[in-house]
């Protein structure tokens, strides 16, 4: 969709308000059968990965991220490493932090960890290594709190050597974690991650309660998306709703949202679902509100049925 075709339309619209109002929506009081909601929504700071690379203007500074989400009505964020990369140990920096998502009443839920070598590291002495880099995270979330950090189970091999080696990486990270009340958990994120039943498998195996997945819909690659999340439901913590582009009746054309959503409630899900928004064809800024949209129509969808 052309930009201004996209606010044309009114995509962005939702509970009567215009584009521009759709940070104050709220499901309350829309007459729905059910006043509780099938899900929360959350925002993925990688959305605003260009803005906080400054790539794209308006520069976006990580720190004002929580302001950014709040704005948009969203109370909820998972933040990103990358953007903060040299401040797990800083608790000045990390205190800022929990001040301002304290300030705009946005609760932290997770820190997605990236660059820190791989869990599944053939090589024992590296993978033990990324094991370590990682207590930083945990510590940190702790701090903020979160109830999780996202890794990724990166490894080399056979499919049962890498599932071998991404378990131990994985169980000894989560036993340090349970020491801080902090889940582990695992994105369909590349290599055989994005095979759903290859990553249950390795959840089967680490076999820790505060070890886990977040299903991620777009990064499953060759492997039907509606299945990989299937698979890896029964294990999930939180669920990160990818997003590219956007038909002419606000639907995302790489994913059916409805069916979708349909197969995490029905796993019995209700916690919340990030929007993480990728695309090119809208600013970071509308990708975030289209994806908003939709997810507020598929909560209006599932509410009238239940």
């Amino acid at each position: 969709m052309k930009r201004r075709e996209f606010l044309k339309l009114g995509i962005g619209t939702a509970c009567g308000v215009s584009l521009g109002n759709l940070t104050g929506c709220s499901m309350k009081g829309m007459g729905m059968k059910n006043s509780k909601l099938p899900f929360e929504i959350s925002l993925a700071e990688w959305s605003f990965h260009r803005r906080l690379f400054g790539q794209q203007e308006p520069k976006l500074d990580h720190l004002d991220f929580a302001r950014v989400a709040r704005s948009y009505g969203i109370e909820a964020v998972e933040y990103c490493n990358p953007f903060f990369m040299d401040k797990a140990e800083d608790r000045s920096y990390l205190a800022e932090m929990k001040k301002r998502a304290e300030d705009q009443g946005v609760k932290s839920l997770l820190i997605m960890c990236d660059n820190e070598g791989y869990l599944g590291d053939p090589d024992e002495t590296k993978r033990k290594q990324a094991v370590k880099n990682h207590y930083k995270w945990v510590e940190a979330a702790q701090f903020l709190g979160c109830h999780s950090i996202r890794v990724n189970a990166h490894s080399e091999g056979t499919y049962e050597e890498q599932i071998k080696l991404a378990v131990d990486g994985l169980h000894s990270l989560s036993e340090f974690a349970s020491n801080y009340g902090l889940n582990v958990i695992v994105e369909n994120h590349g290599g055989l991650s994005s095979n759903g039943k290859w990553l249950a498998e390795v959840m089967k195996q680490v076999n820790l309660p505060n070890c886990g997945t977040l299903p991620d819909f777009g990064n499953f690659h060759d492997y039907d998306r509606y299945q990989g999340v299937t698979d890896l439901m029964p294990f999930a913590k939180d669920v990160s709703a990818k997003s590219y582009d956007f038909d002419e009746e606000g639907n995302e054309t790489h994913t059916d949202y409805y069916r979708m959503m349909q197969i995490v409630v029905d796993a019995g899900y209700s916690g919340y679902v990030g929007i993480e928004y990728e695309g090119e064809k809208l600013n970071e800024e509308e990708g975030v509100l289209a994806t908003k949209n939709l997810l507020i129509k598929v909560q209006e969808k599932i509410l009238s049925t239940t």
